[in-house]
């Protein structure tokens, strides 16, 4: 059985300030299982696009293997994608940015592209803090081949198989902020609400925004002893923070109460407004984020939310002082200046 889109278009449907309607932001039809949490997390991806006026060609999707790494063939079909090998998204993606600064670079891997095989490449992704954003759809199993435990999956955590996974888990986002990332959030692909303003605002970051989404594993991973599952994310979920983003376009006409929100400037000009749940927690801070998630871990609650942010530290391309020109538009004389200026770099080793 084939299943198609209608091709008919509400002639009245809902423009962005870029012209498009939210179906210009979706791709083919997904063929992952019916429940997934991927799926939920690919509309959320679509929302920011469509509520941010991003315009798809100026998009790259960059992915690697896994049935996450499925999920860029259901957004933004209008796009520019590059699906990799197993573990390799960044590297990819660090090509790509490194040709061309002028897109926006959504990299989208799930637990075992990223925490396994791909450890080594997401590890230097996060120390250069490239200009990339890095959604883990994390389902704690590798998916494609029935539901064995990834190494996101928690001590003690049992999924359909029946049995309890003996091995400590990685926690991703610690190892986001302790490696260099300079926008580190998690979500859960069930909460619509919190999760779309958190990929809003790491579109707008500049640097390495990091977002690992709970993503439920509805055949393989669902049941009531998984870590990873419906019932026991929204049973331990704990939400630092809510926090509305506002571009730079709009006028901010939000007020808040002093001593229960704080505001985080982007380097494009557009503001994150953060509620704190608790008084005092700074998310600028890279030492209290860790002791945060450690100390929430201990209590056995998932923490969730905008957990990290540096809105000042340099991207790749500041630290390289690469050019603001895509690699494709320089010509011969942009790469080979002249005797004159060969001669003055010389001058500058002796």
């Amino acid at each position: 059985m084939s299943i198609d889109r209608p091709v008919f278009r509400h002639p009245q449907a809902a423009q962005n300030s870029a012209g498009y309607t939210r179906r210009d932001y979706e791709g083919a039809i997904s063929t992952l299982c019916a429940g997934c949490g991927h799926d939920s997390a690919t509309n959320a991806i679509i929302q920011a696009c469509f509520e941010l006026s991003i315009e798809p060609h100026r998009v790259a999707k960059m992915s690697g293997i896994g049935c996450s790494s499925k999920t860029p063939a259901y957004l933004l079909g209008r796009s520019h994608g590059f699906n990799s090998v197993h573990g390799r998204m960044p590297s990819v993606a660090t090509g790509a940015n490194m040709a061309n600064r002028e897109l926006l670079y959504i990299g989208i891997s799930g637990d075992g592209d990223t925490a396994s095989i791909g450890m080594g490449q997401f590890a230097h992704a996060l120390r250069r803090n490239l200009n990339l954003n890095y959604i883990c759809m994390n389902n704690g199993c590798y998916g494609l081949t029935k539901g064995q435990d990834s190494a996101t999956a928690d001590r003690g955590s049992v999924g359909k198989k029946g049995v309890a996974n003996p091995y400590s888990s990685i926690d991703l986002c610690e190892l986001a902020i302790e490696l260099g990332a300079s926008y580190v959030a998690r979500g859960f692909s069930g909460d619509k609400q919190q999760l779309v303003p958190l990929i809003k605002g790491a579109f707008a970051h500049s640097g390495l925004a990091f977002i690992d989404v709970i993503s439920p594993c509805v055949t393989f991973n669902n049941t009531a002893t998984s870590t990873k599952s419906y019932e026991y994310v929204r049973e331990h979920i704990e939400a630092t923070n809510t926090f509305d983003f506002i571009p730079l376009q709009q006028e901010i006409l939000a007020h808040y109460p002093e001593g229960t929100s704080q505001e985080v400037v982007m380097h494009d000009g557009s503001i994150i407004h953060l509620h704190k749940a608790e008084a005092g927690r700074d998310i600028t801070s890279r030492r209290r984020a860790v002791d945060t998630l450690e100390e929430e871990k201990a209590r056995g609650r998932l923490l969730t939310g905008l957990l990290y942010v540096n809105p000042d530290i340099m991207e790749t391309h500041d630290i390289i002082n690469s050019t603001l020109r895509p690699l494709n538009s320089l010509t011969e004389a942009d790469l080979c200046p002249g005797n004159t200026a060969l001669q003055q770099i010389n001058a500058g080793f002796r």
